[in-house]
């Protein structure tokens, strides 16, 4: 059965509405991080963390889902896929928030547009999975943007493969665990949130923190981090209950679009060598998903 199978047409309609929402608030993600800029990387991630564990709480009372939350702790193995997930998308959290403060927007909307075809990759190298042809030259071409862009540019692209890297290792972790998006964000925060307070007590203390410093605006953009967190991934998950795994695929690509002319409304140097990068990785991309919409046509439907 397909996901979208049973599923009514008012009920497809929202849930590409939910899915666009989602991909569109990822990614517009860097105007936030903009607006808190002054504040280092560090704080930024920790508020993010601390305010994403209550309103996440909020979210599954009212999505009923505390006996599946209660189930994960009591697992020794689901505990721990849970916290390698947790140290792996903090990490992604971390060096994006950097990227962004440090004018790397461009390079981090790249990651995000490779980290499909590097999903693929790792499907060939850890599972055995075979590539279809389209998928092999979408794979090789991305490799030659980045490539380029390493050569050309004269810098390493570190931002964009971090990113695409932590990101497709969450994945992969979070498929080792029977649990649904909301409690598996929520237990993942949860596990982060005594180090996350520890830091933010530790800058009260020595007075080095920008929250509850005097300006109530940044305070509460601070404390936003966790809706701001948590309201994309809870809309992704009622999209993808509703949608195939091919319109999912497509609706993907918006956010490192979004991202990329994020990038632009901010003034980012866009030289010869991210144009060449980015004009393979588009090249990639396109052919990646007119294969993904092939192979779904071609597969034969299951009841």
């Amino acid at each position: 059965m397909t996901p979208a199978a049973g599923h009514t047409d008012a009920e497809i309609r929202s849930g590409v509405l939910f899915g666009l929402i989602a991909y569109s608030l990822w990614g517009v993600f860097p105007v936030y991080f903009k607006w808190i800029e002054a504040v280092a990387p560090t704080e930024v991630l920790v508020h993010r963390v601390i305010w994403a564990v209550p309103f996440g709480a909020l979210m599954i009372f009212a999505r009923r889902q505390w006996p599946e939350v209660r189930a994960a702790f009591v697992d020794r193995s689901v505990l721990a896929w849970l916290t390698l997930a947790a140290l792996c998308i903090s990490i992604n959290w971390l060096i994006y928030i950097w990227a962004v403060q440090n004018e790397r927007i461009f390079e981090a909307s790249l990651g995000y547009y490779i980290n499909p075809l590097i999903y693929v990759a790792v499907g060939v190298v850890l599972l055995g999975e075979r590539l279809r042809r389209a998928q092999i030259i979408a794979v090789v071409m991305a490799f030659i943007g980045v490539s380029y862009l390493t050569i050309s540019g004269g810098v390493f692209p570190w931002v964009a493969l971090s990113l695409a890297s932590l990101f497709t290792a969450y994945g992969v972790i979070r498929k080792q665990v029977a649990i649904g998006a909301m409690p598996g964000l929520f237990i993942e925060t949860s596990l982060l949130f005594p180090f996350a307070a520890a830091w933010l007590g530790i800058l009260l203390l020595t007075g080095d923190a920008s929250f509850a410093a005097g300006d109530s605006n940044q305070s509460f953009l601070l404390m936003m981090g966790g809706p701001i967190t948590v309201m994309p991934l809870l809309l992704f998950a009622l999209s993808a209950k509703r949608l195939t795994l091919t319109t999912i695929g497509f609706m993907q690509f918006l956010a490192p679009t979004l991202q990329f002319f994020t990038g632009l409304y901010y003034g980012e140097t866009l030289s010869a060598a991210h144009i060449v990068c980015f004009s393979f990785i588009w090249m990639a991309v396109a052919l990646f998903s007119y294969d993904a919409v092939s192979a779904g046509r071609r597969k034969p439907s299951q009841t």
